[in-house]
């Protein structure tokens, strides 16, 4: 297990070297934003993209591979990812990235204490009641909320709860008080949006494993040997049903941080998702760089622990090892 994590670990660090690599040469194959449109602020920028490397004295770009050798010095190595040169002229990037970062990992996380337990509670009770109306209620629901796109169920939350019924603000609060009640109710609408097609796929996977294993062999013979059905769903159906599901949390949850990019700018939740987007369609490219290399990170990462995550819920299951 040591070797195959630390191979793991090897592999992640090559693969992210070679995605930030390739994303830093295509942003500076792009034409640089002119200095001049900053106005009273062009000799700050100036200086600073002399400071990354970027330009000379004169301000005209040096040889890409000499930029290169400077960002990975800079950033990879010295953990400078320059400042924002249209968002936020002049503020050091990593700083507000840090500042914007628990308002997107609150927001998702919440999604998750609710998408979880919600949609393993509709998987299993859809797997219990097989082939029966309950079941053919919960799988149209679930193919409904899988095909339509998260972002529309967003629009519907804004109209029914927040501008109909007034349940909800229509935009998240601004601030840093995460854990006040206004606060959470907030960020409630974005967090439902978010967890209605979490939920819908944990109830499916859930239901497929779950019905698989009810009709396995072993929990035949667990009914003959005098156990009764409550038993053998909790005692060994569930046990076995939940091997793949809970690794595909963690990745669900990946998935839920890249699906809230739309959604955060929906309701307006000042996190990374709008930043991310806004650097894009401002030619922030040092924002950019930045926000792709934590997004790689994190689904980087996220992919060795669900890996993991395997051999320790199963000790069938020993990853790397040698027949």
């Amino acid at each position: 297990m040591g070797k195959y994590v630390l191979k793991r670990v090897v592999l992640m660090l090559i693969t992210f070297f070679i995605i930030i690599s390739m994303c830093f040469i295509l942003i500076r194959l792009l034409p640089n934003v002119p200095a001049q449109q900053f106005g009273k602020d062009m000799s700050l920028v100036l200086q600073r993209r002399v400071r990354q490397g970027l330009v000379d004295k004169n301000g005209n770009p040096i040889p890409l591979m000499q930029q290169y050798w400077h960002f990975i010095v800079r950033t990879l190595v010295g953990g400078d990812w320059g400042v924002s040169e249209s968002l936020y002229i002049g503020q050091d990037c990593f700083q507000i990235f840090l500042s914007k970062l628990p308002n997107t990992v609150l927001v998702n996380v919440y999604s998750m204490v609710l998408s979880v337990p919600l949609g393993m509670a509709f998987g299993i009770y859809a797997a219990l009641k097989k082939n029966k109306w309950q079941d053919h209620v919960i799988s149209t629901g679930v193919m409904i909320f899988v095909s339509v796109p998260s972002y529309v169920y967003a629009f519907l939350v804004q109209y029914f709860l927040c501008f109909k019924l007034k349940w909800f603000p229509l935009v998240m609060e601004s601030g840093t008080d995460f854990f006040t009640w206004s606060m959470f109710k907030s960020m409630l609408p974005c967090v439902i949006s978010l967890a209605l097609s979490s939920i819908a796929g944990f109830a499916r996977y859930t239901r497929a494993e779950l019905t698989e294993v009810l009709t396995s062999d072993y929990l035949l013979l667990a009914r003959t040997k005098g156990l009764t059905r409550a038993q053998t769903t909790v005692r060994h159906a569930l046990r076995n049903a939940m091997v793949p599901i809970f690794p595909m949390i963690i990745g669900e949850f990946v998935g839920i941080l890249g699906g809230s990019l739309i959604i955060e700018s929906i309701f307006v939740v000042p996190g990374v998702g709008p930043l991310y987007v806004n650097s894009i369609t401002a030619l922030d490219y040092n924002f950019f760089l930045l926000l792709s290399g934590f997004y790689t990170l994190v689904g980087l990462v996220s992919g060795i622990f669900v890996d993991i995550s395997y051999g320790f819920i199963d000790p069938r299951i020993r990853m790397g090892s040698k027949k």
